[in-house]
Order: structure tokens, then C-alpha cells, then sequence
């Protein structure tokens, strides 16, 4: 069985975290955990084992009152979703970082004219309501490829003053309109029906629980970003092809974690043996220990993995669930 999860391992995690601190994890499987003070002895130091900690790979747990506590090894697969969760809110951060250093750096030293001798700028700052208006307005117009948002609830007016608006014509078979959503939005009965216009116009929606600030991106080319919450009184027109570079994979890393709108519904379409599966996959087991516990054969087990995988959307067990528990097919 250590050989097993040995093998699975260095799959999961081989260059995803560094080797030193997958031969740690390795050690740390091999011998099926050790009592916590031993720990810092048995993996060359307590940074270590701190290390080890830190990244969602082991935990300290006690088997039971006045026995020691031990350093055990959590599963392969819930290791490989706590290193990509840990790496997720590291680039989230880095993004995050990167686009206030970029508004603190058009505030205060302007960039220059063009090279090519045009007087527009790379980066500029708008506060003019209405012509922050006038812009946001002018840009979904402007985009032949891709339309990109962002939305939250940082909204002026009551929304039930809003009115609900769908994307252009022009966009239907010739530009593809995508939006992110805070989930908040949907669960307001205006913000709701503003979704469902845009969507019944050829949107692809999808909700995240927290989206921390509104844009606006028109292909690789140009984007809106708010200097206030609302990004009514001041706004960043970016042309930048860096900073647009920058925008659009921020863009695409929360697209992919989003949950498509519509899609988290109560009626599941799997099987009694798929939901068992599902369950088993978020807990982290591996394809011998569900066919045990299931009473199949592990041939059952991975065929039933990859239509469920292929279902989802998904690379890998742990993600297939979490896709699962998203659209509410199990608890």
C-alpha cells in the first residue's frame, strides 16, 4: 500500500512542489507518520516539518487521550489540492499586487505619449463620470473578437433602478461574450434578471462567491478598470498590451474556477454507483480502496472516474468532486 501511494505521489506531485520538499512527503509516506517529536529527527530539522505542514501535505493528529501526537501524511490527492490552493492564492495575490502597483503608477507619474507618436496613452486616468460613461459605453462597441467582464454588487443606484441590458446584436455569431459574476449578484432578483438577459444574448456567464473589482476587457487590446469601488467617478483606460497581457490571464485563472451559470442545480444526472464514487473522490481514496468499500471491481472504479472526469471538466479525482459539490450533485 506505501508503495502505492509512493507511486501516486511523485505522479500527483512531481514538479508541482519543489523535489526537497516532495522527498520529504515521500519519507514522510514510507513510514506511515511518526510521533510529532521525533518528527524534526526523522526529516533533517524542524523547518522541515514546519514546511511540510504549511503546505497541506502532512498534519499533527493525536490517536487518542494521554498517546502522543503524530506527524501523518496526508493522502497524494489531498496533498496535490492543498499545494494547488496555496499556489491559486499566491498568483490571486501576485495579480492582485500587480494591478495596484499599475494604478498607483498611472496616479503618479502619467506614462508618456506613444512611440509611434500618438498622443493617446497607455494608461489613462479618467474621473469624469461622463465620460467614464461615454467610454464603457464606446468600448463594447469597439471589441471584433472578445468581450470580457467582471461584476460585482458595487453598485450607485438601488438595483431596482437598474435595467438589464444584453450585449450588442453585432456580438451574436461574431464576437464572444464572456462575464464573470459575483455570486451575490444572482441571488438578487434585478441582478438575476440582468444575467439572464445577457445569457438569453449569447453571454457565457459564470459566478465566483467574491469578485473583488469590476473590468472591462475588449479582445487583447483595451480594458476598463474602476479607481473606486463603483468606477463611476474614476477609471484606468488601458491600452498597455503588458498590463492587457496581465489583465487577460487574471481573467482566464478566475474563469476556470467559476461555477457556469445555471449549472448548480439540485437534479443530479449520476448513477447511485457515480454519486458513491463522487463521495469516495472528494475523501481522497484511491481506486483499490473505493472498489473495496464500494464492492466492485477497480476496472468499475476507473471507468466510472474517467466518464465522471470527461462529465466535469476535470484532470484529476479531487477535482472531478469539488466540480461535483459545486453543482450540487453531492454534499
Amino acid at each position: 500500500m506505501h508503495i502505492e501511494a509512493e507511486q501516486t505521489a511523485k505522479r500527483l506531485l512531481k514538479d508541482i512542489v519543489p523535489d526537497e520538499l516532495l522527498d520529504l512527503y515521500m519519507r514522510l509516506l514510507r513510514i506511515d507518520g511518526c510521533e510529532r517529536d521525533e518528527a524534526a529527527d526523522l526529516l533533517d530539522g524542524p523547518e522541515q516539518v514546519e514546511a511540510l505542514i504549511r503546505e497541506g501535505m502532512a498534519l499533527v493528529r493525536s490517536s487518542g487521550p494521554g498517546l502522543p501526537r503524530r506527524l501523518v501524511p496526508v493522502p497524494p490527492d489531498l496533498a496535490l489540492q492543498s499545494t494547488l490552493a496555496e499556489l491559486s492564492r499566491r498568483m490571486v495575490a501576485e495579480q492582485e499586487r500587480l494591478l495596484t502597483g499599475h494604478r498607483r503608477m498611472a496616479e503618479t507619474h502619467p506614462l508618456p505619449a506613444s512611440m509611434d507618436g500618438s498622443t493617446e496613452r497607455l494608461v489613462q486616468i479618467i474621473v469624469d463620470r461622463e465620460q467614464i460613461g461615454r467610454v464603457a459605453r464606446g468600448l463594447i462597441s469597439s471589441a471584433r473578437h472578445e468581450w470580457m467582464t467582471l461584476d460585482n454588487q458595487s453598485v450607485e443606484r438601488p438595483m431596482d433602478e437598474l435595467t438589464a441590458v444584453p450585449p450588442p446584436p453585432s456580438f451574436e455569431g461574431h464576437v464572444r461574450c464572456r462575464a464573470i459574476y459575483e455570486s451575490a449578484c444572482a441571488e438578487h432578483p434585478v441582478g438575476l434578471k440582468t444575467i439572464e438577459v445577457a445569457v438569453e444574448a449569447g453571454e457565457e456567464a459564470r459566478l465566483l462567491p467574491r469578485i473583488g473589482m469590476k473590468m472591462k476587457l475588449a479582445d487583447d487590446a483595451i480594458a476598463l478598470l474602476p479607481l473606486t469601488p463603483t468606477g463611476m467617478t474614476g477609471a484606468l483606460l488601458i491600452r498597455s498590451s503588458v498590463i492587457i497581457g496581465a489583465l487577460r490571464e487574471y481573467f482566464e485563472f478566475l474563469w476556470e474556477r467559476a461555477t457556469p451559470f445555471g449549472a448548480a442545480s439540485p437534479d443530479s444526472p449520476l448513477s447511485d454507483i457515480q454519486k458513491k464514487i463522487l463521495n469516495m473522490l472528494v475523501e481522497g481514496l484511491t481506486d483499490a480502496q473505493m472498489a473495496t468499500r464500494a464492492g466492485v471491481s477497480i476496472s468499475t472504479i476507473r471507468r466510472h472516474s474517467t466518464a465522471l472526469r470527461n462529465m466535469l471538466g476535470a484532470d484529476h479525482h479531487f477535482a472531478a468532486g469539488a466540480a461535483a459539490v459545486r453543482r450540487g450533485w453531492i454534499k
